[in-house]
């Protein structure tokens, strides 16, 4: 049987840092930069366990601002 692989991209500078992603995020993955902040101010959103997202896509659906792209890879084991 494949596994299935995820990957997020974020477009930070339209990240408002809302958090709506993180929060709907099964698997823990993304999390909001503690330090960065993007060119209008906000904390952005990032992958802090890239290795956990299984390419679910909830983060995208929820996102308001469209700034989430999420890839979905499968791997033979």
């Amino acid at each position: 049987m494949a596994k299935v692989i995820g990957h997020v991209t974020v477009n930070v500078e339209r990240c408002k840092g809302c958090a709506l992603c993180v929060e709907s995020c099964p698997t823990d993955t993304l999390s909001l930069h503690p330090t960065d902040v993007n060119i209008r101010g906000y904390h952005y959103v990032y992958m802090e366990n890239p290795d956990a997202c299984i390419g679910c896509a909830n983060c995208g659906l929820v996102c308001p601002d469209g700034v989430l792209t999420v890839y979905r890879k499968r791997i033979k084991e």
